[in-house]
């Protein structure tokens, strides 16, 4: 059975109070009107398998299948996806609680030498709304199931949505980032 994760409007607004504007049904300069403020989700599937618990490292040969909602989907939504070498996982961090989540700037993995920098500069899991994105080599399709590896997610995640990795949507332009994330990234994917 695949968890289900859904917010209503009533909470989302109630969790975003006046801070973002726009409850009245009108747009902010955020964007953020009624009908954004009270965004719902429902995980299309979840990851069996691979790693059960989130340790920061080593994930590259970690080998998960992504098993579909086999009440709401037949095997036509993933036809086509297996001529496909990579593909990108959006899942939701589900156990983060809302209490642990960072809505500000922290040292990355708590280490007091790399610099101090906000939530949305790093990828760490404590996210305003708690979603993780990871492009991985896609193994095989069968049936409802999407065989990955190098997924980050571990036994049970629920995930929101799955799209294929085009070489056009990768980076255009020069990639520049700076030598602390280099150092965190360099076990990462071992």
């Amino acid at each position: 059975m695949t968890p289900q994760w859904t917010r209503s409007s009533e909470s989302s607004r109630a969790a975003l109070g006046n801070s973002v504007g726009g409850m009245d049904g009108t747009a902010d300069e955020t964007g953020v009107d009624e009908t954004t403020a009270g965004i719902e989700m429902r995980p299309i599937g979840c990851v069996r398998g691979g790693r059960a618990e989130p340790t920061d490292d080593d994930w590259g040969a970690s080998e998960a299948t992504i098993v579909l909602d086999r009440d709401r989907f037949t095997p036509s939504v993933l036809a086509g996806l297996e001529e496909f070498s990579h593909v990108d996982v959006v899942y939701l961090f589900h156990l983060v609680e809302t209490g642990d989540v960072n809505l500000g700037a922290r040292h990355p993995r708590g280490r007091c030498d790399w610099p101090e920098v906000g939530i949305f500069a790093q990828r760490a899991k404590a996210r305003p709304n708690r979603i993780g994105v990871t492009t991985c080599e896609l193994v095989a399709v069968d049936g409802l199931e999407v065989h990955v590896r190098g997924l980050d997610a571990i036994d049970g995640t629920p995930v929101l949505d799955l799209k294929p990795y085009m070489t056009e949507f990768g980076p255009r332009g020069e990639l520049r980032q700076p030598a602390w994330a280099r150092e965190l990234m360099r076990r990462y994917w071992e």
